[in-house]
């Protein structure tokens, strides 16, 4: 996260800290206040401070730079943090040394009535006719060195003898005591949205640069100037510690450097641009270390060779992030984003500003696209946001390409690091070293793209080794900020469409996205838009699922037994949160509605009625209060479907039929599954009236409450049982009120009816229940194969693939269904939902077993799904240990708890 320039880290260490004892720093706040512009001089808000007379070349020189700089002072009153002054000299201390810092200081001096700098201490203790002492000297040029065939030795120089002379000058004069101000000058501070390219370039950074740059600096930028005082250190109170006179002087500039360092990571953000530093740290941690030597162990080779290896991973795993090449990539993308897109909307976003003050940010956005690293990273930048570290898969690492994401942040991960010790233990501790380090991550916890539009089951490798690095130093607490990307129109919706269908995943390269790129320019993909969701604070997760843990520091290598379970409620919580975020746009309308027509068509007049019935459900049965909705009439909806090539309009004497085919009904399918679980509650009692005309309220909502745990598990669904059977039970009225059903009788709970025939409230229900009715026959489709084959026949894997088979059978036999719905890994998440039910368990060879409770739970699926249609995949359901028989019976493996994969 950026951090507002009126703002100071709440873990800052102020120079007060040299009075404690050596060593035991508390984290004090530097006193902060608003800022003023102040650009001309005023009059001296204290008396007792002398009006003197800069020397003449300060004088020259101020008026000649005084064009170009425009001073904020911090506090407003300086003067005001010296109540004990009475007459007590003064010396400054700046960051680094420059002739600019001193004229910049000598003018925030005289116009807040501060002693001036550019006079001599009283008996002139430092020997140089002036009142600072900075703590580095710029000691780089303009130009880059040239190469000399003699290593340069570094000057030995430094300020720390300033220091020495004047704490030993208290220690001969009892008398005196000079107050110590730190003062820190950012010229440009950090580069916001408004910045051009040259500005940014020149702007403030954690580098010493030479004289050049920083003529440039204050040209560009000097008009965005800050000076910031600290509260006053007094010198006496120092030498009284009695520490020797060389520790004195070690401790008070270690002090001051870890002040400086503050403060200019809560003005300008941390430190960005040290990929260098950071592979040092990485190496140089204990983990690390004993990963090289394990390593060398392994291979037989020596510690050099497995620390060359190990530097090799940390700098193909690491970033290089730069403040000029992020600004000048947004140049380009911003008329991309033009060009391309209608508009990229952003909700929330003032949310995240207000909780994210004083956390370590970790974004975890929903996976839809390669769009949604260069989106979030641009639109935090845009607002004032420093953009976060990404992880990103190596196959990204493209020349040209590769270096640009690089150094926009981006940092790479292999896509299998297991079977390798050492580059696993690089990875976790440059994790480590970034949350430590309070930058902001972002990272994908599905682990790669949906190519369904549903969110993925979580992965938590990375969740977890972000967990692990915060138990390891608990300093910074950490808020984990999930993002929902919504789509009208995807760049990469053929492929996705390639890949369900079998081919295997296109390999990236640098021709094919340079090929692609006219292509893409040329087309029209509609509106984004991007909803922040309810952040989640990994403090309360750990109080919920480890109270236990009394906040101190767990070591790397320990496992305590909480932390699994940790680690998937977060997961969990995430998801749930990204789906409480959604946004509804017109294309996920238009596939709700389309998508539940055989032939993925509708009458005009049909299409905009079903359009307005889901957007009253969304309206009266909110989902969420972080869920927003397209403000377009269903009329505009259309017109916009049409304008971006997903609708065809077939003219017709008795109305337009509107409609789409082919593969594009099979993409707009991705589009429906992005919203699905915002109508569980409403397709649930749609699906109740598919098969009956009526059924009582108490026969809904039971039914209901039994089958949630699956729909909770598959859609990431925010409630408990007893809140979805109150959701469901709202949802009713709506459909009561709105004609799609009628209350018949009251007895028992009531009695619900839909008309009879196929009338148009009909047509709606129907419509509103079809986008859950594959799920149900999912189910199906799993207890059936299970119940035909009896129990202790089938292991979960076995059980996996003879599901997989019969979808696959049950949608070559009817009509098309949507690539998901022979999806292995939905049918894997609903077997495991029902062993943690116990309607099933393994026995002691591996097998599933279970009891009438199933058989039971089989026989409900009379209520929702057609006698015609159970039927039917009563007999695709395969048997185990028989081959294909002409009645849809299906080869699969008798023994193998993970057999191959058939293809589609």
């Amino acid at each position: 996260m950026d951090t507002d320039p009126t703002e100071v880290d709440r873990h800052d260490v102020t120079p007060h800290d040299v009075n404690r004892p050596d060593g035991d720093h508390d984290h004090a706040p530097v006193q902060a206040a608003l800022p003023i512009a102040a650009s001309a001089p005023v009059e001296s808000p204290d008396a007792r401070v002398p009006a003197v007379r800069p020397p003449w070349w300060a004088r020259l020189l101020g008026r000649v730079m005084a064009p170009w700089v425009t001073l904020t002072v911090e506090p407003e009153s300086p003067v005001d943090h010296v109540p004990e002054w009475n007459g007590r000299p003064v010396c400054y201390v700046l960051e680094d040394y420059g002739l600019s810092n001193a004229l910049i200081l000598e003018r925030a001096c005289r116009e807040t009535g501060l002693p001036s700098p550019l006079q001599p201490l009283p008996g002139d203790p430092l020997g140089r006719k002036r009142a600072y002492v900075a703590l580095s000297r710029r000691n780089v040029s303009a130009l880059p060195p040239l190469p000399s065939l003699t290593p340069q030795v570094p000057s030995a120089k430094t300020h720390s003898g300033s220091l020495a002379r004047l704490l030993d000058a208290h220690r001969v004069d009892p008398a005196l005591d000079v107050q110590l101000v730190p003062v820190s000058i950012f010229v440009g501070r950090a580069p916001d949205k408004s910045s051009g390219w040259f500005s940014v370039l020149f702007s403030e950074n954690w580098t010493l640069v030479g004289r050049f740059r920083r003529i440039m600096a204050i040209a560009l930028n000097g008009r965005d100037t800050l000076v910031r005082f600290a509260p006053p250190v007094s010198l006496r109170e120092i030498v009284n510690e009695g520490l020797p006179p060389e520790r004195t002087v070690r401790k008070l500039s270690r002090v001051l450097r870890t002040h400086f360092r503050r403060i200019r990571a809560a003005v300008i953000g941390p430190d960005l641009s040290t990929r260098r530093l950071l592979v040092d740290q990485v190496l140089a941690a204990e983990t690390v270390k004993d990963a090289i030597s394990d390593q060398a162990r392994r291979d037989k080779s020596s510690p050099a060779e497995a620390w060359k290896k190990a530097h090799g991973y940390a700098y193909e795993i690491a970033a290089d992030y730069s403040h000029p090449v992020v600004r000048s990539v947004s140049f380009l993308l911003t008329p991309v984003w033009n060009r391309i897109y209608r508009g990229v909307l952003v909700h929330h976003l003032d949310r995240l500003k207000q909780d994210a003050p004083g956390f370590e940010v970790v974004y975890v956005p929903c996976h839809r696209s390669h769009m949604d690293y260069l989106l979030l990273s641009y639109l935090l930048y845009a607002r004032g946001i420093v953009p976060p570290h990404i992880v990103a898969g190596i196959n990204l690492n493209l020349p040209v390409i590769g270096t640009i994401l690089r150094k926009g942040g981006a940092f790479f991960i292999r896509r299998s690091i297991r079977g390798s010790a050492l580059y696993s233990a690089v990875f976790s501790e440059y994790m480590a070293q970034l949350v430590s380090g309070g930058y902001s991550i972002e990272y994908f916890i599905e682990g790669g793209r949906s190519r369904t539009g549903r969110l993925l089951p979580p992965k938590g490798g990375t969740l977890a080794m972000t967990v692990r690095a915060f138990l390891r130093q608990p300093t910074r607490p950490v808020m984990f900020q999930p993002v929902y990307i919504g789509y009208e129109k995807l760049m990469e919706g053929n492929s996705y469409l390639d890949e369900l269908t079998g081919k295997p995943k296109e390999k990236e390269s640098i021709w094919k996205l340079l090929f692609g790129i006219p292509k893409v320019l040329r087309s029209n993909y509609g509106q984004v838009v991007v909803n922040f969701g309810e952040p989640i604070r990994l403090g309360e997760v750990l109080g919920e699922h480890a109270p236990d843990w009394n906040g101190t520091p767990v070591p790397e290598d320990a496992k305590p037994a909480w932390l699994g379970e940790t680690v998937s409620a977060l997961a969990q919580r995430i998801q749930v949160n990204v789906n409480r975020a959604a946004d509804v746009n017109p294309i996920n309308l238009l596939a709700l509605a389309l998508l539940s027509t055989p032939k993925h068509a509708m009458g005009e007049a049909d299409l905009l009625a079903q359009i307005t019935l889901s957007k009253t459900l969304l309206a009266d049965v909110p989902y969420s209060d972080r869920v927003t909705v397209t403000p377009h009439a269903p009329a505009e909806i259309v017109a916009h479907g049409e304008e971006i090539g997903v609708l065809t309009r077939v003219p017709h004497p008795l109305g337009d039929v509107l409609g789409v085919a082919g593969e594009k009904a099979v993409l707009l399918s991705y589009f429906r599954n992005n919203v699905l679980h915002l109508f569980t509650a409403a397709s649930w009692i749609a699906c109740c009236f598919q098969n009956n005309r009526r059924m009582g309220v108490v026969s809904v909502l039971r039914l209901g409450r039994s089958v949630y745990p699956f729909l909770q598990a598959e859609l990431f669904l925010p409630w408990s049982e007893d809140e979805f059977v109150e959701r469901l039970s709202r949802t009713i009225d709506v459909f009561v009120r709105e004609g799609l059903l009628e209350r018949v009788s009251e007895d028992d709970g009531g009695i619900l009816a839909r008309n009879a025939g196929q009338t148009d409230e009909v047509f709606r229900l129907r419509a509103i229940g079809h986008s859950l009715q594959q799920a149900f026959e999912r189910y199906y489709i799993a207890t059936s194969v299970l119940v035909k084959n009896g129990a202790g026949t089938l292991s979960a894997g076995e059980l996996e693939t003879l599901c997989q088979l019969a979808a696959q059978r049950l949608s070559l036999l009817y009509a098309p269904a949507a690539p998901e719905f022979f999806d292995k890994t939905l049918f894997r998440g609903f077997i495991q939902k029902m062993r943690e039910l116990k309607l099933v368990w393994p026995d002691a060879n591996g097998k599933l077993t279970f009891d009438s409770r199933l058989e039971a739970w089989a026989r409900d699926a009379k209520f929702i799904l057609g006698r015609e249609l159970r039927h039917t995949i009563e007999k695709v359901s395969p048997e185990a240990a028989r081959s294909g028989d002409g009645n849809g019976s299906a080869a699969a493996p008798a023994a193998a708890d993970t057999p191959t994969e058939p293809k589609a």
